[in-house]
């Protein structure tokens, strides 16, 4: 039997080097290892073996088994790719013909314009010296929560706002979640840093809210850190109107207003006048004449401290920039929906060319 299964291992590496259809193939398959196959057909002579044949026959067969399948698979993959790369070749193009009029009248894509803003000011930080640090989606309690001074018993953590992958009442240690803030960031980038430093973390942030014309579920914010010695209020109003008077090409009405944030202390609300009315009250800025734009104040010493920093020796501040919102007064978009709408005809109006 031992040399009837390597004649069968012979015979099926020679058949199968004639075939070059994924059904051929199969069909040579199923004929040496079906239920009526000719490896199952040798392996009836089992029962007139003795003990001593059967432990010698037994591995001998599973590896022809495992031959046998492990040959299929490699020949089926080399036909795919081989099918692949001719529909490569008959269907390729060569971008290097490509012109400008070419793509005007192909209606090319063209970046969003929350791209558009992000890369801008991007730009304006890394001229002031900031990184750009990157973080992920999902995220656990303590990045979310407890680093930056967030209780158990806050709002935030109800699952109203919150979308968890746990039951948030449960007893699993460090329960996921989506990230409710881009802040995460912050905790990650103190800890690998040694003072001074300063930073900046754009990203996609989820929370579980009712949407309409000015909130989303899935929106977009952008961090900001600056840690040292002597950091003061007046170092966080300098930067953020700089950074605005980038983006909007001119000087823009602000307040600063007190506000609480558990990661930083003292904690303020800097709003802008809205620029879709002009101050004189719309849907987008819920008929106050102002929208809410930068959260920020200065780092609360349990956050320093939850990020491997001694907040007796160092200092520093923090903002929220929400993304969305300042491309809405940037380009006058009445509605935070359309940005994820995926509509092609609103895409279309921020064409680089």
């Amino acid at each position: 039997m031992i040399k009837q299964l390597e004649a069968l291992s012979q015979e099926f590496i020679q058949n199968l080097e004639q075939l070059n259809d994924e059904a051929g193939i199969l069909n040579l398959k199923s004929e040496f290892l079906g239920k009526k196959g000719k490896v199952s057909e040798i392996l009836k002579g089992l029962k007139d073996a003795t003990p001593e044949q059967r432990k010698e026959i037994g591995p001998k067969a599973n590896a022809l088994k495992e031959e046998i399948n492990k040959l299929v698979s490699q020949k089926l993959m080399a036909i795919e790719v081989e099918s692949v790369n001719k529909k490569l070749e008959k269907n390729k193009i060569d971008l290097s013909d490509l012109d400008l009029k070419y793509l005007k009248k192909n209606n090319h894509g063209g970046l969003h314009p929350r791209t558009i803003i992000q890369r801008e000011i991007e730009d304006v930080f890394l001229s002031m010296g900031f990184e750009i640090l990157d973080g992920p989606h999902i995220e656990d309690e303590f990045h979310n929560f407890e680093a930056l001074n967030i209780p158990e018993d806050h709002p935030a953590r109800d699952m109203q706002d919150t979308f968890w992958f746990h039951d948030p009442q449960s007893d699993v240690p460090n329960k996921k979640l989506l990230r409710t803030h881009t802040s995460t960031i912050q905790v990650r980038g103190m800890k690998e840093r040694t003072p001074p430093f300063r930073f900046i973390a754009p990203g996609t942030v989820f929370r579980c809210e009712r949407t309409d014309a000015s909130h989303e579920m899935v929106f977009n914010q952008l961090e900001g850190m600056m840690v040292g010695k002597d950091i003061s209020v007046g170092n966080l109003i300098y930067f953020m109107k700089t950074l605005l008077k980038e983006i909007f090409q001119k000087e823009v009405e602000v307040r600063l207003r007190p506000g609480f944030f558990p990661f930083v202390e003292p904690g303020f609300e800097l709003d802008i006048q809205c620029l879709i009315c002009k101050g004189n009250g719309c849907s987008v800025c819920k008929k106050t004449g102002w929208v809410e734009l930068l959260p920020c104040g200065m780092v609360h010493p349990n956050v320093l401290k939850a990020g491997g920093i001694d907040p007796e020796e160092h200092n520093g501040f923090a903002f929220g920039l929400g993304l969305d919102r300042l491309v809405m007064m940037r380009y006058g978009i009445d509605d935070i929906r359309h940005l994820n709408s995926g509509d092609l005809r609103f895409n279309h109006q921020f064409k680089a060319f």
